[in-house]
């Protein structure tokens, strides 16, 4: 037997275990997505509406979307991405930003030295040449 079509059906065969192993995988992960779908919850949609799930019908997949107050929208089920976690709070990383200030960016930053002989240090202005009306009179 040819060992390159024994390594071509193992390959083959690695191949197919993978692709139903992310297949369940994937199945797992919508399902616990699905379970964490109850009214009151705060949702992102796939087109990145956000609003609180006020029910969801199984029967028609149809999910009843409050994204203001007293705007209900009528969207498909499997237009929800998925539920919003609330935040961690970021004031204390912010507060300690404040009170150090701003850090200088010098991995790029060049190093101040004297100009070069015949380089400018102070940009200077071209005089303006334009003649008025006055003057070619």
């Amino acid at each position: 037997m040819d060992y390159t079509l024994i390594l071509i059906a193992v390959a083959l065969a690695v191949f197919v275990f993978f692709q139903f192993r992310s297949s369940k995988k994937r199945q797992k992960e919508a399902a616990e997505r699905l379970a964490s779908l109850l009214p009151g919850v705060e949702v992102m949609t796939n087109f990145g509406l956000y609003g609180t799930l006020v029910s969801i019908d199984e029967e028609e997949n149809i999910a009843l979307v409050e994204i203001a107050p007293k705007t209900i929208v009528k969207l498909h089920r499997q237009v929800i991405l998925k539920a919003v976690e609330p935040e961690a709070p970021v004031e204390a990383e912010a507060e300690a930003v404040e009170e150090t200030g701003p850090e200088l960016n010098t991995s790029n930053a060049v190093p101040l030295a004297e100009p070069e002989y015949g380089e400018r240090t102070t940009p200077t202005k071209k005089p303006n040449r334009r003649k008025s009306a006055q003057d070619s009179e």
